[in-house]
């Protein structure tokens, strides 16, 4: 596997930002997530957007973070956020998530930011075990989601 730094507008980033919003209109029936996110939220250092490619130069996983402090949505001083974590099907299982994720809570403490935090939803088993088997806890919601029964929010220390 290959992980790069890529905009969040970058061609790839698109198509595997199109398919995992296919993927939440599947599992929830609402469209795919409706917050809003411009490719500058993940520009270093109050962010970053990596894509993994497999041994054929092929975009299969995807995870970003970007910097929030505190605001009105429930966000604190010093978070960052973790957006699209996303594997392609016939990828799942791989430890690719988990790789991800680890390049991201680096990448962000490296940056100063003092908290992941995440939002997530009651039809993503997979997403909450890899959170919670990795030292992610349950949290006060935050976010666009915050007031939705089906929306789950996570945070680790950095």
């Amino acid at each position: 596997m290959n992980i790069r730094n890529l905009p969040f507008d970058h061609p790839d980033a698109v198509k595997l930002n199109d398919e995992v919003q296919a993927e939440y209109h599947e599992r929830y029936g609402d469209g795919g997530d409706a917050t809003h996110l411009a490719p500058s939220d993940f520009q270093p250092p109050r962010g970053l957007y990596l894509i993994a490619y497999d041994d054929s130069d092929r975009p299969v996983a995807t995870g970003g973070w970007r910097s929030q402090d505190q605001n009105d949505e429930g966000y604190s001083d010093g978070d960052a956020e973790l957006k699209r974590m996303f594997v392609v099907r016939e990828m799942r299982g791989v430890g690719l998530a988990r790789r991800i994720l680890a390049a991201l809570e680096d990448d962000a403490r490296a940056a100063g930011r003092t908290r992941m935090v995440l939002e997530t939803g009651t039809e993503q088993p997979e997403a909450i075990a890899l959170y919670l088997s990795s030292g992610y806890e349950p949290c006060p919601k935050f976010g666009y989601y915050r007031d939705y029964q089906s929306s789950l929010c996570y945070a680790k220390p950095l």
